[in-house]
């Protein structure tokens, strides 16, 4: 393994550990790269953003955001904004903000779970060369950073008022080489601009892969999780206990569901509302609560 600064050159700081997972430090003596691999960690990864890579962010108009769930799936977005709208806080601190969007937050909703995450700025017009930051995220009320930073710029284009702010600790920051990557031409702006924060489906690109023309042919949702189900736990036991009892409660709201059906249509004596009070009693005999929710299942025709 090399040593850095090269001989001749005392280092100003003490060591620091080896950059990189333990899979790409075994990728690379697999593949025989490790000291073409340190020579890099040495040189260009660094573990806060310099002068240059400060201004380099200053200038962005968009990076590509990767996020991580609990479970490791993966999520990789794009965002995007008025030059600065990555506000670099410090040197060791990013801040974006969180424009109105799908109200999906896969990004927010993994941060949540894994505050790992990884960005990736392309300057594809001028310099051609990217810059990675990988770091710690965090979300962050708007109120909560302005306290924290007053001479944050407050964004007066409708639809680009920040709901909430992600701010990033740096890790690592270090080059993408230019080799690769296009040059490009910012093409001319045409009709009213972009439309900031706006539910027209049309201009949000409409059913371009036609994923909303065969959404009948899909089955329906499950229901989403109830407030007071048991928490996820890293364990197997507890995900199978977990498991049964959603299976105990979707058999039982299945069955009460075909109670209903058969009261409805008269095959059976009695009302609905006899069918509700047999079902209401079971579920009493049983302990469980009542049945606050239902779910439709699709059957063949």
């Amino acid at each position: 393994m090399n040593t850095y600064p090269p001989a001749g050159q005392r280092p100003t700081e003490p060591p620091r550990v080896r950059p990189g997972s333990d899979g790409e430090h075994r990728v690379q003596r697999r593949m025989g790269t490790t000291e073409r691999a340190d020579r890099f960690y040495g040189e260009q990864v660094l573990d806060r953003l310099n002068d240059r890579m400060r201004a380099f962010v200053a200038r962005q108009e968009m990076f590509f955001l990767a996020t991580a769930d609990r479970h490791g799936a993966c999520d990789n977005t794009f965002r995007a904004g008025p030059p600065g709208f990555l506000h670099v806080l410090d040197d060791t601190t990013l801040a974006y903000p969180e424009y109105r969007g799908n109200g999906v937050h896969a990004s927010l909703g993994n941060i949540e779970e894994n505050p790992q995450v990884g960005l990736l700025m392309v300057d594809f017009l001028r310099d051609r060369v990217g810059l990675h930051v990988n770091g710690r995220a965090a979300v962050v009320a708007d109120a909560e950073i302005r306290r924290a930073h007053p001479r944050l710029p407050a964004d007066q284009v409708p639809g680009r008022k920040a709901l909430v702010w992600v701010v990033i600790s740096v890790e690592e920051a270090y080059i993408h080489c230019a080799k690769h990557i296009p040059h490009l031409q910012k093409a001319p702006a045409r009709g009213t601009g972009r439309p900031w924060g706006t539910d027209d489906a049309k201009r949000k690109g409409g059913d371009f892969f036609g994923a909303a023309a065969e959404a009948p042919q899909r089955g329906p949702y499950l229901p989403p999780p109830r407030p007071d189900a048991t928490p996820w736990r890293p364990d197997a036991t507890a995900w199978r206990a977990d498991a049964t009892a959603w299976r105990a409660e979707a058999e039982q709201a299945l069955a009460r569901a075909a109670r209903y059906a058969r009261a409805g249509s008269g095959t059976v004596s009695g009302t609905v509302a006899e069918a509700e009070a047999e079902a209401g009693a079971e579920e009493g005999a049983a302990g469980g609560e009542a049945f606050s929710g239902w779910f439709t299942r699709s059957a063949p025709a």
